[in-house]
């Protein structure tokens, strides 16, 4: 059933489940590129003048990442419509803004960075990720005990792992302070022991939190695929 579903779908459908998946792609893509970059960072071997711009090349590529998840939300609403799954009017307004607002936000956080503007908004943008998380546990349970999502179980597990997503990056902006204040101490002051050691502590404990988003990234993809509980 769902097969001759998509085949009458329009042309707007396939651009959508395309840059759903081109959101997959560049997410783990370039949080890998990230992973590897933050290693030049911290490597010990280096001058420090290579590893200010591996610093560079690591925070500017960071940016993918973030701009991937402040739009899959909207994207796999919409797509979620096309399949089958009806939002209230309400609800598919908020879920279409959601996208294009985050997206700005995140953006100008990083342009702004340092700035008042900058600091007003990235602690926006921390609360409100925590709402996030809440919020979609939250509406995740509640529609599953009316009954909207029980039709849709692999949307629901989709939106759980997406609230785990948020969380595990919630986490990382937690640990991180660490490594930027010894990448600080290493720009102002010169490589030094404390400096290394701070910025291997903070990096070290993101790592478990960067590896569960490659998880939740790759099992989400791949329920998004598969579909369990799909009518068939």
């Amino acid at each position: 059933m769902e097969e001759s579903l998509v085949h009458t779908l329009p042309i707007s459908y396939a651009l959508v489940k395309y840059l759903h998946v081109l959101l997959f792609v560049y997410w783990l893509g370039a949080d890998a590129g990230v992973f590897y970059s933050s290693t030049f960072v911290v490597n010990e071997k280096l001058t420090k003048e290579a590893r200010l711009t591996a610093f560079k090349i690591f925070v500017n590529l960071d940016m993918l990442p973030r701009y991937c998840l402040a739009l899959m939300l909207t994207v796999g609403g919409v797509l979620a419509e096309y399949v089958g799954y009806r939002h209230p009017l309400w609800q598919m307004i908020g879920i279409v803004a959601l996208g294009p607002i985050w997206l700005w936000v995140v953006h100008m956080v990083h342009v702004k960075e340092g700035t008042q503007f900058g600091q007003v908004l990235a602690r926006g943008d921390y609360y409100f990720r925590g709402v996030m998380i809440v919020g979609l546990v939250a509406s995740v349970a509640y529609h599953w005990y009316t009954g909207p999502l029980q039709a849709f179980p692999w949307i629901a597990a989709k939106l759980l792992i997406f609230a785990f997503l948020i969380f595990c990056g919630f986490m990382i902006r937690k640990k991180l302070p660490p490594f930027i204040e010894g990448f600080r101490m290493m720009a102002g002051q010169g490589v030094t022991p404390a400096s290394n050691q701070k910025m291997l502590e903070g990096l070290m404990a993101c790592r478990p939190y960067v590896w569960a988003i490659w998880v939740g990234v790759a099992l989400s993809a791949f329920i998004g695929v598969w579909k369990p509980g799909a009518g068939g």
